[in-house]
């Protein structure tokens, strides 16, 4: 990872949604995780909710942040595991216009060195839809911080080289400026 100081820091707006049947924003340390990395690296908290385990419920979430101008990125925590409520991934792919394939891989290999095989029950995915990128981390602060530390804070800092997320967030809808 090397950052090109030459370039000026561009701050993302960045939408955090919890998908839990049981948290409050008083013990959401996941989504607190998220919120304090974001900020701390000079990104904007667009927007921050928590809901309900329901497929239904967390793609319509995703569809409403997708068509805010105001949001960039949303990061989801929670529901990605093997449970019969954990239906967050399909959410996730239910609005995707791509999957971003190899973020579910690289989670797998930061995780691997964190807890070992227990990697294997993650199932955090990313995509993008509407010019806005999405990211489904597992609910524990620990996956938080290590999604953000070792893959989101380098991937959306625009300086980052060779390559990173920022730098074709102009070019994610351009299939649809072509109609």
């Amino acid at each position: 990872m090397k950052i090109d100081e030459t370039k000026d820091f561009i701050p993302v707006r960045i939408a955090v949604l919890t998908v839990s049947d049981t948290r409050m924003k008083q013990d959401d340390r996941s989504g607190d995780t998220l919120v304090e990395r974001l900020t701390a690296a000079g990104h904007h908290l667009a927007k921050r909710a928590i809901i309900r385990d329901e497929r239904g419920e967390i793609a319509q979430q995703l569809r409403d942040w997708i068509a805010d101008d105001a949001i960039d990125v949303i990061i989801s925590t929670g529901g990605t595991g093997l449970t019969g409520r954990d239906v967050t991934v399909e959410a996730h792919r239910d609005v995707y216009e791509k999957e971003i394939d190899a973020f579910g891989t690289v989670f797998t290999i930061v995780s691997m060195q964190k807890i070992g095989t227990s990697a294997v029950q993650s199932r955090a995915t990313a995509g993008v839809a509407g010019g806005t990128y999405l990211f489904a981390l597992p609910g524990s602060p620990g996956a938080c911080r290590d999604a953000w530390d070792e893959i989101l804070a380098p991937q959306l800092d625009y300086r980052h080289r060779p390559c990173n997320f920022v730098e074709i967030f102009p070019r994610l809808d351009e299939h649809q400026r072509r109609k």
